[in-house]
């Protein structure tokens, strides 16, 4: 839903009901992972996507359908070679799509998540998709000091003993979520309890993070980093350069860049602690050592999830002496990726950038390197993933559909 927040924004400010309708679960080959969203108004507009074109009128029509009743459904689209025209998968996996129907003004939980998303506050939006009638597609909005909704039954000001517990243990549960930035469903038994997913009497509760786009920044303001910023842009980061030479730190070298910063590289990153995490990339692109060994001695040290430096192998190897000689270990020094990038023979600084980009990729999400062609594994992976999410029994109706 973050990829369409700020037109969900749009809609729900002017009054505008809606459907959303997102990717709850998936297996096999399925083309977009749990949170991916499509969203249709009630004037048939639609944005976002949730299968790349595979099912998107079938979703598109279930969206609508969802406007004109006003009740939630959660669908599922597999693959079946008895029928090879239905509408389904033809890349083999399955997809569990919840469909929500949404009137502004009638459900704090979705009001606050789309306004909060919108504004680019870390929000976590947790949404019972299966279970009993009477809990489907209740919500709460959970930040991380507070909550927003209930899941009090209609017509009821308070929840009972047992929804009580079951609130508390969601809200618990996708507080933990948004702290990870991680997007999943979680199966609960009625009173809150952690459960299998095969026992009777349970929810399932998709919970979707929305955090702020993950960071780049990239040090040195030389021409291949115009292009790194304009890819880096392109994969969805919030891009910042940063440069001690304030003749070559310029928005109009940089147009692209969110944030352009005049100072020491290193101490830059000494005052950025607070918002960088897991998910950051840091491209270190000066190579040259006055810059580049004050920084990464502090860099490699930090959780952050990428660190490349750019420059020749014996740049690599007189740098690694360097970084030795002021205290980091092999395993810290391990974690730097240089000479920066993969290898595709890259010459130009578009190309380069290329290849930066395709290191960070393979990288956040566990790849190979390797020619698709030259294997027979599944395309879509991710390293990130400790366990395939548990597949939610469809309630309160399933459709199945074949292709």
């Amino acid at each position: 839903m973050q990829d369409i927040a700020a037109q969900l924004n749009a809609w729900h400010a002017s009054g505008r009901s809606f459907a959303v309708a997102t990717v709850v679960a998936v297996s096999g080959s399925a083309p977009r992972d749990p949170g991916a969203a499509l969203a249709v108004d009630e004037y048939g507009e639609a944005i976002g996507s949730v299968s790349g074109g595979c099912v998107e009128s079938a979703v598109y029509d279930l969206c609508q359908e969802a406007i004109r009743t006003g009740e939630p459904v959660l669908e599922r689209f597999g693959y079946s070679d008895e029928d090879a025209f239905a509408v389904g998968l033809t890349c083999g996996g399955v997809l569990d799509v919840f469909v929500q129907p949404v009137v502004p003004g009638t459900d704090l939980a979705v009001d606050t998540a789309i306004t909060y998303t919108a504004s680019g506050t870390p929000v976590a939006l947790a949404r019972i998709v299966s279970g009993p009638d009477a809990l489907l597609g209740a919500a709460v909005a959970v930040t991380a000091d507070t909550h927003h909704g209930s899941l009090s039954p209609a017509g009821s000001a308070t929840p009972g003993p047992t929804t009580l517990s079951l609130e508390r243990s969601i809200v618990a549960e996708a507080r933990a979520m948004l702290d990870a930035g991680r997007t999943g469903t979680v199966v609960l038994a009625l009173d809150g309890r952690p459960c299998d997913p095969t026992d009777q009497g349970t929810v399932t509760v998709l919970v979707e993070a929305h955090v702020p786009a993950p960071r780049m920044i990239v040090f040195g303001a030389i021409d291949f980093a115009a292009a790194v910023v304009r890819i880096g842009k392109f994969l969805g980061y919030h891009v910042t350069v940063c440069d001690a030479r304030p003749v070559f730190a310029t928005a109009r070298r940089f147009p692209d860049a969110d944030e352009i910063v005049v100072d020491w590289p290193h101490r830059y990153l000494d005052t950025q602690h607070h918002r960088i995490d897991g998910r950051t990339v840091l491209c270190v692109l000066t190579h040259d050592a006055k810059f580049d060994i004050p920084l990464l001695e502090r860099a490699l040290r930090l959780p952050v999830g990428y660190i490349g430096a750019m420059g020749s192998r014996r740049t690599h190897r007189d740098r690694n002496t360097r970084l030795r000689e002021a205290g980091l270990t092999d395993t810290e020094i391990a974690r730097l990726r240089s000479p920066i990038g993969l290898d595709l023979g890259a010459r130009t600084p578009e190309e380069t950038a290329v290849s930066v980009a395709a290191e960070i990729v393979a990288h956040r999400r566990g790849g190979s390197c390797l020619p698709l062609s030259a294997g027979d594994g599944p395309i879509h992976h991710d390293l990130t993933a400790v366990a395939p999410e548990p597949e939610p029994e469809p309630k309160p109706r399933q459709r199945p559909h074949a292709a």
